[in-house]
């Protein structure tokens, strides 16, 4: 069990401080550590870490890793929620009020919480991102009618 803590710990150590680090918000690196699971399997993949680590070390590191970032969103405020994910929008290909739209109409979000967060959590984070897709779209919206 300590072998197993420590070899998670290391996992957790390579890859925040190599991945993390060129992710400079929270929505972003939770959008990532999305990214790195399967959606049929369930399965989280990162080829450098696999290269250095057990398979299942890597899994169980970077799902207890996505649990931490998605706890931690749930536990910030909405205005800085609302900052981060502009933030994290904005640094994705087209324009800020396009990524907002799509990100409405095809809820894409909903494939951003771990695979076992209880339902609860899970709607509380869906209510809060439509509450601040909405924001940011009237946002965007005003920023295009004062141009």
């Amino acid at each position: 069990m300590d072998d197993q803590l420590l070899r998670n710990r290391s996992v957790l150590r390579d890859f925040t401080s190599s991945t993390f680090a060129a992710i400079p918000n929270a929505y972003g690196r939770l959008t990532y550590v999305a990214s790195l699971r399967d959606l049929s399997s369930g399965k989280y993949e990162h080829a450098g870490l696999a290269a250095l680590y057990p398979a299942e070390a890597v899994q169980e590191a970077l799902e207890c890793c996505h649990h931490e970032l998605f706890q931690r969103i749930l536990e910030t405020p909405l205005a800085i929620q609302s900052e981060d994910l502009r933030e994290c929008l904005e640094g994705m290909p087209g324009s800020l009020a396009s990524t907002v739209t799509h990100w409405r109409q095809m809820e894409a979000y909903r494939i951003l919480p771990p695979f076992n967060a209880p339902d609860y959590l899970r709607e509380l984070f869906f209510s809060n991102l439509r509450a601040l897709l909405e924001i940011l779209q009237a946002e965007c919206s005003t920023v295009r009618s004062s141009a």
